[in-house]
């Protein structure tokens, strides 16, 4: 049970890019909406994708039901994963995957918060990671900024929330689900560059099949260019 709770981010765009520049990343990448899941959207997206965000219903009956991708125990040590151990903090979590494996491409202001988190948690445990985080007021802070933005109310602390983010990120040529909550990372499939955003949205129509009727989701996708809103 997690002792610390944050409130929870919506996912929007332009809610995570004032996050995220806030903290140091370059202006020329930006979260943009992926509309659709069939070619002819997927190619409206810019690229190069860097990483994609997901925000699903968060049932877990159906989900322990329907496990998707095998879990990766033995990841290699040079893909960022941290666990979760603060309630409603997914949003963060999911972007902290998404940008710290991607760390080598996306420049970052040495000056903002994030360039420092990196350097001190690169080296980390999943659960030192996490410990981190829990202690870092700097990230909480701007967690809580990025959480009062947006188109609707946003949530309590306390209030239950139904829906999870996680990340999905290339690395070393396999497809790597990020959640904070599971034991390791889930590894899906071989994937390229070029490839990533196509593969990805393979697997996020798995995890829409196994709940069909509910339309509580959404994908966002890391990528350079974009419009900073």
């Amino acid at each position: 049970m997690a002792s610390q709770k944050w409130i929870p981010l919506e996912s929007n765009p332009q809610v995570l890019n004032k996050y995220v520049h806030n903290l140091g990343m370059d202006a020329s990448w930006n979260f943009v909406d992926v509309y659709g899941l069939d070619p002819d959207l997927l190619c409206m997206v810019p690229r190069p994708v860097a990483a994609v965000v997901l925000l699903f219903p968060d049932n877990t009956d159906k989900i322990s039901a329907q496990n998707i991708g095998d879990l990766a125990s033995d990841f290699p040590s040079t893909l960022y994963y941290t666990k979760q151990t603060i309630g409603n903090a997914c949003g963060t979590v999911a972007i902290v995957h998404a940008l710290a494996n991607n760390q080598e491409v996306i420049p970052f202001d040495a000056s903002k918060h994030f360039k420092e988190f990196l350097e001190k948690t690169n080296l980390l445990n999943p659960e030192e990671k996490a410990k981190f985080l829990e202690e870092d007021k700097l990230m909480g802070a701007a967690h809580g900024d990025c959480a009062s933005e947006g188109d609707t109310q946003a949530p309590g602390q306390n209030d239950k929330v139904n829906s999870h983010f996680i990340a999905f990120v290339h690395h070393n040529g396999s497809l790597y689900e990020l959640d904070g909550r599971k034991a390791a990372p889930i590894v899906h499939s071989k994937t390229s560059q070029e490839t990533f955003l196509e593969d990805t949205a393979e697997v996020v129509k798995k995890f829409m099949a196994r709940d069909p009727e509910d339309m509580g989701f959404n994908v966002m996708a890391l990528v350079q260019g974009g419009e900073d809103m």
